[in-house]
C-alpha cells in the first residue's frame, strides 16, 4: 500500500522505524494547530442536525473551504427520489426536502492511488437544552484542552482534521503521485444517504479512512443496525370497564420479553473483532407510544426499536430472525393469536461492513499514527458496535476503515467533548497516511 516517494532522512526514524522523507517532515511541520481549533469552533457552531438547513449551509461552507484549498470541487443537490428508488437504498430517519453531495479532489494526481478521507457535517438533535446548563449547545465551550457542544467528536473534529491535513500537505507545497479525495456527506445519523448518494455520483478510492470518534482505536468493522416498528393491537373501552375491553399495553408485555430472548439468541459466540462488548449486537427498543385518553383502554401499541445485525449477516436474514420471534411469541398467546402484532422496517437500514482480512490499511495508519504521535500506546484494531457509513463503502469494494478523534461514549449525549490534543495527533496521522498511501512525485 505503500506509494510514497521522497528522500528518507534517517535523523527522522518513527517509532515504528520508518524514516520520515523530507515532504513528510515539512508537511508534519507546516499543520497549522492555531488553524485547527479555529475550524472545529467555526464547524461546531453551523447547528448541522441531519435533515436541517444547516446541514446543507455547512455543506456550502465546506466546499469554499476545499475550493480555498485548490482542490476540484463537485457540490450537488442530490435527486432524493431517484435515490430512494435504487437497490440498497439505506433509509432516512427524518423528513428531508433536500440533500447535498460534496467532494473535493486534489488535482495533480498521475498514476499513483486515491485516499478518500470521509467524514459526515451531520450531527443529532441536543436534546434537553436544560441538561447542558447555561451553554447553548452549538456554541462551544472550551475548558483547557477540551471543547464541549454538539458534534465537537460525532464528528466535527474528524472534519477539522481532515482540513487540516489536507492544507498541511498543499502549505508543505508537495506534489501527489495519486489523489486525495475529501468525502463531506449528510445524512450519516439517520441511515447514510449522504455516502449512499455520493458512491451512487461515480466518486470512489482505492482506501477510505473515515475520521469517526474512535477512542485511539482502529475501527475495521462495524456491527449493522435495523429499525424496526411493531403495531400491537388491543381493544378499546372505558377504564372503569377495562374488562370489556384489552389493553395493549399488556398485549404488548410477553412480545418485549421475547424480544429480550432474542437478543441473548443473537448474542452467543460474536465476532472477536467484537467480543470485548457485553451486547455485540444491541435490540433496543426506543420508543413505546399507546393510548391517547387516560381513562380509555387503549387499542393500539407502537414500539420502535433497532435491531443489531451481526458482522457478515445479511440484513433480510436479521429481519427475518425479529419476524419470526414476533410470530412465536404471537401463536403462544391467546390474545395475540388471534389479534397478531406487525412488524415493520421504517427508518435507517446499515448493514455490518468489514474492511477485508489482510488489507494493509490499518497497518499504514498504525505506523503513521506512531511516527507522527510522541508517546502513546499504538493503536489496536477493533470493531464497534454501531452502524456507519463504512458499511457501504466497504459494500462498494473501497477497503474502509475508522480512525478519529473522540470517544463514541460520550457522542449524542450533553457531555460531548472532544480533546483538542486528539484532534490535533488525528490530522499529524492522516498526513502520514496520505503522503504514504497515495506517494509524491
Amino acid at each position: 500500500m505503500y506509494a510514497c516517494g521522497g528522500a528518507p532522512d534517517a535523523s527522522r526514524e518513527g517509532r515504528s522505524g520508518n524514516v520520515l522523507t523530507d515532504e513528510e517532515a515539512a508537511a508534519l511541520a507546516a499543520i497549522d494547530e492555531a488553524a485547527l481549533g479555529r475550524t472545529l469552533l467555526e464547524l461546531i457552531g453551523v447547528p448541522s442536525v441531519t435533515g436541517s438547513a444547516a446541514e446543507s449551509e455547512l455543506q456550502h461552507q465546506l466546499a469554499g473551504r476545499l475550493e480555498w484549498l485548490g482542490m476540484e470541487v463537485d457540490l450537488w443537490s442530490m435527486d432524493l427520489p431517484a435515490l430512494r428508488a435504487r437497490p440498497g437504498f439505506p433509509g432516512m430517519e427524518v423528513p428531508r426536502e433536500e440533500a447535498w453531495g460534496l467532494v473535493g479532489t486534489t488535482p495533480d494526481g498521475g498514476d499513483g492511488p486515491t485516499l478518500i478521507l470521509q467524514g459526515h457535517v451531520d450531527v443529532v438533535p441536543p436534546g434537553d437544552l436544560e441538561a447542558w446548563g447555561d451553554g447553548d449547545p452549538f456554541v462551544p465551550r472550551v475548558t483547557g484542552d477540551l471543547v464541549h457542544g454538539r458534534g465537537a467528536c460525532d464528528m466535527k473534529a474528524g472534519l477539522a482534521a481532515h482540513l487540516a491535513a489536507l492544507a498541511a500537505i498543499r502549505a508543505a507545497g508537495i506534489r501527489l503521485r495519486g489523489r486525495v479525495a475529501a468525502h463531506f456527506v449528510v445524512g450519516e445519523e439517520d441511515g447514510g444517504i449522504g455516502a449512499f448518494g455520493t458512491l451512487e455520483r461515480g466518486h470512489g478510492g482505492d482506501a477510505c479512512v473515515i475520521a469517526e470518534p474512535t477512542g485511539g482505536t482502529l475501527i475495521t468493522a462495524n456491527a449493522g443496525a435495523l429499525t424496526f416498528r411493531i403495531a400491537v393491537p388491543g381493544k378499546a373501552a372505558h377504564g372503569s370497564a377495562r374488562e370489556q375491553g384489552m389493553s395493549a399495553v399488556d398485549a404488548y408485555l410477553p412480545l418485549h420479553r421475547a424480544l429480550a430472548g432474542l437478543e441473548a439468541e443473537r448474542n452467543r459466540d460474536p465476532s472477536p473483532l467484537l467480543a470485548e462488548y457485553p451486547i455485540p449486537y444491541a435490540l433496543s427498543v426506543g420508543t413505546v407510544r399507546s393510548g391517547d385518553w387516560a381513562s380509555s383502554v387503549p387499542d393500539l401499541l407502537v414500539a420502535e426499536g433497532r435491531l443489531g445485525v451481526r458482522l457478515g449477516e445479511d440484513p433480510a436474514d436479521a429481519r427475518a430472525d425479529l419476524e419470526r420471534c414476533v410470530a412465536r411469541a404471537c401463536a403462544a398467546d391467546p390474545w395475540l393469536r388471534d389479534h397478531p402484532a406487525t412488524v415493520t422496517w421504517p427508518g435507517g437500514q446499515f448493514a455490518s461492513g468489514r474492511l477485508p482480512e489482510g488489507h494493509p490499511l490499518p497497518d499504514v495508519v498504525r505506523e503513521a499514527f506512531t511516527d507522527a504521535v510522541a508517546g502513546g500506546p499504538e493503536p489496536r484494531q477493533r470493531g464497534a458496535t454501531y452502524g456507519s457509513d463504512l458499511r457501504l463503502y466497504t459494500a462498494a469494494k473501497i477497503p474502509t476503515l475508522q480512525f478519529g478523534p473522540g470517544d463514541i461514549a460520550v457522542a449524542h449525549s450533553d457531555r460531548e467533548h472532544v480533546s483538542l490534543r486528539e484532534v490535533l495527533e488525528v490530522a499529524r496521522t492522516l498526513v502520514l497516511t496520505v503522503l504514504r498511501t497515495v506517494g509524491t512525485k
